[in-house]
C-alpha cells in the first residue's frame, strides 16, 4: 500500500507539479489544509513560493505551523520545499522585514550574498555524506530558483544527527538540502528536477514505511 503524503495547501507552492510528482514516485497524495490529516499522514510536504513573511502567513491561517511542530517533535516525517524549506527554520531577514519561521530547524534566512540575482536554474550540490536523500544522485543537477537562503553556521552544524547538503551560487555557498530527524528539505525544486528530482522523492517516500 503506498505512504499517505499530506501535501499542505496553505495559500502558497506549485501544487499541481509537486502532487504530480510525489504520485509517480509512489506516493498517495491528499492536498489538505486539514490539520488532523497534516498530523496523521505518513508524511508531510510542505511546498512554498514567492516571500518567506508571507508563506509563515499563510501557514499559521490554516494552523499549519502546529502541525509541522508537533509531527517534528512526534518524530513525523516532514519534507519542505523551496520556500516551504525556508519557513522551518527560525526566521527570515527579506525586503528589510524580519519573520519569526517554524523553527524546527536553527538558522536564519538571508539575502544570498551574489550579485545576480536571483539563483535561477540548475545547479550542482555538494551532497552531505550518508544522505538518504541524495542516495544515487550525488552528483546529479537540481533546479533552484531563489534569492535568499540559508547559510553555514554553528547552530545547525550542531544539529543532532543532521545531514547538510550546500550548493554554491557565484562565491556564496549555502543550504541546499537538510536531513535532521524527521525534518527534510531541500532548498531547489525536487518536482522540477527531472529523473534526480524523482529519485530524491523516491528515497524519501521509501523512509515513511
Amino acid at each position: 500500500m503506498a505512504p499517505i503524503v499530506a501535501l499542505l495547501d496553505y495559500g502558497s507552492g506549485n501544487l499541481r507539479s509537486a502532487e504530480r510528482a510525489l504520485e509517480a514516485a509512489g506516493a498517495d497524495v491528499r492536498l489538505t489544509a486539514d490539520p488532523v490529516l497534516g498530523r496523521d499522514a505518513d508524511g508531510l510536504v510542505v511546498p512554498g513560493v514567492g516571500a518567506f513573511a508571507a508563506c509563515v502567513e499563510g501557514l499559521r491561517a490554516v494552523d499549519g505551523e502546529s502541525v509541522i511542530r508537533d509531527r517534528v517533535a512526534a518524530g513525523g516525517p516532514v519534507l519542505g520545499i523551496c520556500v516551504g524549506h525556508q519557513i522551518l527554520f527560525g526566521a527570515g531577514d527579506e525586503h528589510g522585514k524580519h519573520s519569526t519561521g517554524v523553527g524546527v530547524l536553527p538558522g536564519v534566512v538571508d539575502r544570498l550574498r551574489a550579485r545576480r540575482l536571483p539563483h535561477m536554474g540548475w545547479n550542482t550540490v555538494e551532497a552531505a555524506a550518508g544522505s538518504t536523500l541524495f542516495a544515487g544522485v550525488e552528483d546529479a543537477w537540481f533546479y533552484f530558483v531563489h534569492s535568499y537562503g540559508v547559510h553555514a553556521g554553528a547552530a545547525l552544524q550542531d544539529l543532532p544527527g543532521g545531514r547538510l547538503t550546500y550548493a554554491t551560487h557565484e562565491q556564496d555557498r549555502f543550504v541546499a538540502a537538510v536531513e535532521a530527524g524527521p525534518v527534510s528539505s531541500t532548498q531547489f525544486h525536487p518536482e522540477k528536477s527531472g529523473e534526480a528530482g524523482a529519485r530524491l522523492l523516491r528515497n524519501w517516500i521509501a523512509t515513511l514505511g
